[in-house]
């Protein structure tokens, strides 16, 4: 009974958690944006680098931290440059009219712009046609922004 009790506040908690974050214009459980990932190392290190709790900034209506003063520093100078396009929801999901949740590890910086997706396999949906789905997530951003994702 206990086992199932804590299951059950696992998945009310995570529900809980992911509708916040996808009513929110930034991707950003528990109010982290990018899940504590620091967005200028994608930039600097063409990698996931978690980031530091006390090297932090507060941008868009969420706390993104960074591994590095300089970095934040950076973002800090010019967020549109290195803030992911969609608030950091899945890019292929908003190509397809609706918000999504995204890994770190899944990312493709195209044109100078930060992308996310879901996951890796969804990734690869994103890739086959790129530039045909950035067109229609920009269209499709807008009206997305501000809603719930249900």
């Amino acid at each position: 009974m206990k086992r199932l009790i804590f299951y059950l506040a696992i998945v009310i908690f995570a529900s809980i958690t992911t509708a916040w974050a996808q009513q929110s214009p930034v991707f950003a459980p528990g109010g982290q944006a990018l899940r504590g990932y620091d967005p200028v190392a994608y930039f600097i290190d063409g990698k996931p680098v978690p980031g530091d709790s006390t090297i932090s900034y507060a941008y868009q209506g969420a706390t993104w931290y960074f591994a590095s003063a300089k970095n934040r520093d950076m973002f800090k100078a010019d967020p549109e440059k290195y803030a992911p396009q969609y608030g950091g929801y899945c890019a292929y999901g908003t190509s397809q009219g609706h918000k999504a949740p995204t890994e770190p590890d899944a990312w493709t910086i195209d044109n100078g712009k930060l992308y996310f997706n879901y996951n890796k396999k969804v990734q690869t949906l994103w890739n086959k046609d790129r530039a045909g789905h950035i067109q229609k997530a920009d269209t499709n951003w807008p009206l997305l922004k501000d809603k719930d994702s249900h």
